[in-house]
């Protein structure tokens, strides 16, 4: 998932980005109103961090561009110092989806940015994904096998998540490839290379592997009954 975040502190900018990257969101940065506008309008986002008070372009007419003119329908999720109540309806009227002041706690931006997202894409209820004995969930992102806490990076954490996703079928190389680096395609072995601290990291205490390797073509994930003996 790709998130735009604009904000001209240095500091909280550097917070949210790696915050948000250990989340496995794919995220860039804007420093003005003006950068950010053409950012938001470039890409396709799942969501938006817009700070209120911007150079160049306040967050306020940076929405409203966005809302008006542009016709975009992103999430965005406003973050100031500002906490009066007009101050939060001016930002609804404006386009915002919500609202958040600071300081605020990353956690909560991360809860609230999964619901935005959520509601983006029509999947309000949130409930555990569940494969085999594997159990991720999809709001704070964590891992669990048979109860034992699974520490991922990002990138192995948005591979098992995809596929948790659609158990069985088989993903290929050049589908995964594109779903966690996006343009910028890695080297060639860079995807086994994750695979394979993903399967290390399922296994470590000795469980069945979960991961088949489908030869020539991908990878899926199978129930230890399943594969053949």
């Amino acid at each position: 998932m790709k998130v735009l975040i604009v904000e001209d502190d240095a500091a909280i900018a550097a917070n949210l980005y790696d915050y948000l990257q250990a989340l496995g969101y794919e995220t860039d940065l804007a420093t003005n109103g003006t950068s950010g506008l053409r950012f938001a309008l470039a890409d396709t986002w799942d969501a938006i961090l817009l700070d209120l008070s911007l150079p160049g372009m306040d967050g306020l007419a940076l929405c409203r561009q966005l809302r008006e003119h542009a016709h975009r329908d992103t999430p965005v999720l406003m973050l100031t110092a500002r906490e009066t109540l007009e101050d939060k309806l001016k930002g609804f009227d404006h386009g915002a989806d919500d609202y958040l002041v600071k300081p605020f706690s990353l956690k909560e931006v991360g809860a609230r940015l999964e619901a935005l997202i959520k509601r983006y894409r029509g999947r309000v209820v949130t409930r555990d994904i569940q494969f085999a004995d594997v159990t991720l969930d999809p709001a704070t992102l964590v891992v669990e096998r048979a109860g034992r806490a699974l520490h991922l990076p990002p990138k192995c954490l948005q591979l098992l998540r995809i596929m948790m996703q659609s158990p069985s079928r088989v993903f290929g190389r050049a589908e995964l490839e594109a779903e966690i680096w996006g343009d910028a395609l890695p080297d060639s072995d860079s995807l086994r290379s994750h695979i394979y601290t993903l399967r290390r990291t399922l296994t470590a205490n000795g469980e069945a592997d979960l991961i088949e390797t489908v030869h020539g073509i991908g990878y899926r994930l199978v129930a230890p009954h399943a594969r053949p003996s």
